[in-house]
């Protein structure tokens, strides 16, 4: 992938205990930090269109999280606990800290709003401020899905045994995710050099495997996590934005902002932009204006 994706920025390889993760990082070093999580099937790459804006006023880091784009890439284990949340958690906190940044706002989309919500949640004193990007509580995805099964099939498929998944996650089958979760259906949002680097992922046999076992987590390790700390009243008390999409979770019969409200975050404010799923995509100019304004 080329500079012209992301002008000012510079590729970074941050070791780890766990081996290598990716980066680009841009805006001045001395800047509050800002650390921006991807969603699946995706990379840092998802970013482009708004993190120049965001690192005028931030050092911004585009994490490639573990198993996905350029950052290693480990088996799973028989308990999922390789991909929980909290196990990506604990990767980001750490790599923030070998960057120099023991305290810094997140913004998270999709899965790494997830991990997001969790560093939140183990690591309160990291966090200065929290973005969430279109989604909810674990917990509360499959809330949804106990009541309606055909709400976000993906997570039951991909959740399901290692084989099947693995084989089913074909190209075109993650390019029609991508599809499907857009307001127009199409992947017009998506620049050409962005679903390249997406794809270099994609035909990786071990990062489908890493893949899968990022939700296979989801439907136990990352349900259990939320379970516990619901039942323990735990809640979080940095500043939070929830940002989500008009034409998906906007869809939804309890909005976004009451989800998290009812859960892990009473005081969270909430804003809904048009578009579908990919907010920093298929709108980054309202996106990245409700990001600036949370975060000024």
């Amino acid at each position: 992938m080329t500079n012209k994706l992301f002008p000012g920025f510079d590729e970074r390889f941050i070791e780890h205990p766990k081996g290598h993760f990716y980066a680009r990082t841009g805006g001045v070093e001395a800047a509050p930090a800002l650390v921006l999580l991807h969603g699946f099937p995706e990379t840092h790459a998802s970013w482009h269109y708004i993190a120049p804006a965001l690192a005028k006023t931030h050092r911004v880091i585009c994490l490639d999280l573990k198993g996905y784009g350029r950052s290693c890439v480990l088996p799973g284990d028989a308990a999922h606990e390789e991909y929980a949340k909290r196990t990506m958690a604990q990767e980001v906190v750490d790599v923030m800290a070998t960057l120099g940044h023991q305290h810094f706002s997140v913004a998270g989309h999709d899965r790494g709003a997830l991990i997001a919500y969790r560093i939140a949640l183990n690591w309160p004193d990291k966090i200065e401020k929290l973005m969430l990007l279109d989604n909810l509580p674990v917990s509360k995805v499959w809330d949804i899905m106990e009541e309606n099964p055909l709400a976000t099939p993906h997570w039951r498929t991909f959740a399901l045994p290692v084989g099947a998944p693995e084989k089913r996650m074909t190209q075109a089958h993650l390019e029609e995710i991508l599809r499907v979760h857009t307001a127009d259906g199409s992947l017009n949002c998506f620049a050409d050099e962005v679903l390249d680097d997406f794809r270099l992922s994609w035909r990786e046999p071990e990062r489908v495997h890493a893949f899968c076992e990022d939700y296979r987590a989801g439907a136990c390790q990352d349900v259990e996590d939320d379970r516990r700390d619901l039942e323990a009243g735990k809640t979080i008390t940095a500043p939070t934005l929830v940002l989500w999409g008009e034409k998906f979770l906007g869809r939804l019969a309890e909005s976004p902002l009451a989800s998290w409200q009812n859960t892990f975050i009473p005081y969270a404010q909430g804003v809904e932009v048009a578009g579908g799923h990919f907010n920093a995509e298929e709108n980054p100019q309202e996106t990245l204006r409700a990001l600036q304004a949370f975060l000024c």
